[in-house]
């Protein structure tokens, strides 16, 4: 049995217990501010013994699942901090999706606890309908039937630094283009040459420095890059619950953040607002502005850059993995770039036969990260297989290597939407669609948005003697709004004569989204 307190920082830390150690050096200053309560290092380090001891009371041992069903607050932040110093697989589910797919995610990860916040009563309760692996359901910030409530669970548990920690992993689950969601797992820790790159970039001071986290913590950017890091760094974390543009600005000056995470939509937001507003707040504080999850347009990322100054930083990589980034001033040397693999990432790029294309020309993308980098879909090994070719995988996009190993996106497949920085699978939403009494077939394709990106639009073959009139689409409007979360629901629709098809009927959707992109620069 391992005596935590015995153990020096540089030996909590390798156990998981990283708070634990911030805790013992700076017990009072806050390790999170958030609209739904703050908590100090010692506070945080205490709620996470206590339901580290009611998991292990209850049965749960290192390498079970854990998932967390949560919005941005205190006890999102208590639940991580406990699974990662109890040797759990944490799950931290999208709570945006509709029940039926919180539930699969709860049930699939193998979960044997789920922590729900009150919001999400009825994706908890289905899951819990679902799995009968669950011998821990907690409920927050509102009651559940059936869980137990959160804060009575963990009272009369011990908040001493638990014995025998073990460092934990996180499980955060993925979209694809066909099926159901799938669970990014790795069976050894990944060592992530990304997040060095950040620390070295962000020179975190734990006594001084605060992140402002302006996205769910189930995504896994605002999870590691905007709150797991700087937690790491000893750097005191500020939860946005719901994002606002002008609340972001409040934000920085009040608790004079340094550091934060965006994705283009929020910076094309925050220009909008008008020049009174924007010149109401300082946010001289600010000295890492860090973006990715989706295309940057060049004017928008150049007029952050002249207001907020040469601090914006930029990555492109995803849940499964990968590393390309790029700093201020090698950016503005080529505007457009997304970046260079950061050391001990390679990247290259293969035309539609697997073979690689001479520098310049455009292919796809493809990803080889170190072996301790490596996933797997959870339980899905032929998805698994299918994803990789050799030790490479790919991204989904369509881009370019120039002769100094910068990556330029160009496109990307059809496969894929990303709408304010989320991912979109569009088949998913095929398969609602094609429910519709009035509809043949449909393909969901995304379309520009200046402000989100890119947007759902639906383009449909209708059934015959089916009028092509404002009422139908409404009608599809409609259908899709009761079936599908608001991030999948089209925006528009737009009725065709027939979908292209292959010679085996397959609809041919790089074909259907083309003409929308006609006079663009780059098709994303």
């Amino acid at each position: 049995m391992i005596q935590t307190d015995t153990l020096t920082d540089e030996q909590l830390i390798a156990q998981g217990m990283t708070v634990a150690a911030h805790a013992r050096r700076m017990p009072e200053r806050l390790a999170i501010i958030s609209p739904n309560g703050n908590l100090t290092w010692a506070q945080l380090n205490a709620r996470a013994n206590q339901l580290v001891n009611l998991f292990r009371r209850r049965g749960l041992q290192p390498g079970d699942g854990v998932a967390l069903l949560a919005h941005n607050g205190p006890e999102f932040v208590e639940v991580w901090a406990a699974a990662q110093r109890a040797g759990l697989r944490l799950t931290a589910v999208n709570w945006h999706q509709s029940p039926e797919i919180i539930a699969y995610v709860v049930e699939n990860s193998d979960a044997k606890a789920l922590i729900s916040s009150g919001r999400f009563a009825a994706g908890a309760t289905e899951a819990a309908k679902l799995s009968d692996k669950l011998i821990v359901k907690l409920a927050f910030s509102g009651t559940i039937a059936c869980f137990d409530n959160y804060e009575a669970a963990i009272a009369t548990e011990s908040s001493a630094n638990i014995e025998s920690p073990a460092q934990g992993s996180t499980m955060l689950y993925t979209s694809g283009t066909t099926g159901r969601p799938k669970g990014v797992f790795r069976r050894q820790p990944a060592v992530s040459q990304l997040t060095a790159v950040c620390n070295e970039t962000a020179k975190w001071r734990a006594d001084v420095d605060a992140s402002l986290v302006t996205g769910p913590l189930y995504h896994a950017a605002p999870l590691g890059i905007n709150f797991a890091i700087p937690i790491a760094a000893g750097v005191t974390v500020i939860l946005m619950d719901k994002w606002d543009a002008e609340d972001t600005l409040r934000l920085i000056e009040t608790h004079e953040a340094t550091h934060t995470h965006l994705v283009p939509t929020m910076m094309h937001r925050m220009l909008q607002l008008p020049e009174v507003t924007r010149n109401k707040y300082d946010v001289s504080s600010m000295r890492w502005i860090i973006h990715g999850a989706a295309p940057c347009p060049a004017h928008v990322k150049k007029a952050m850059m002249d207001w907020f100054g040469p601090i914006i930083y930029e990555y492109y990589s995803s849940t499964e993995g990968g590393g390309v980034f790029v700093g201020p001033h090698d950016w503005l040397k080529k505007p457009g770039t997304v970046g260079k693999a950061v050391p001990g990432v390679e990247i290259k790029l293969l035309d539609n036969d697997g073979t690689e294309v001479p520098q310049g020309a455009e292919g796809l993308i493809y990803v080889k990260a170190p072996t301790t980098g490596r996933f797997e879909y959870y339980n899905e090994p032929s998805k698994t297989n299918a994803s990789y070719r050799g030790d490479w995988f790919t991204l989904g996009d369509m881009g370019r290597l120039d002769a100094d190993g910068d990556l330029f996106l160009t496109g990307r497949t059809a496969e894929l939407i990303i709408s304010g920085g989320v991912n979109i699978y569009p088949v998913e939403i095929d398969e609602v669609l094609i429910r519709h009494p009035d509809i043949a077939d449909a393909a969901v394709v995304g379309v520009p948005n200046e402000d989100w990106g890119e947007e759902i639009k639906a383009v449909v073959e209708l059934k015959p003697g089916v009028d092509r009139s404002a009422k139908t689409i409404q009608s599809i409007l409609d259908f899709a709004r009761d079936r599908l979360p608001g991030f999948q629901r089209p925006r528009t629709v737009e009725f065709v004569d027939a979908l292209p098809r292959n010679a085996a009927g397959k609809v041919l959707r790089a074909q259907v989204r083309a003409p929308y992109w006609v006079g663009r620069s780059r098709s994303i």
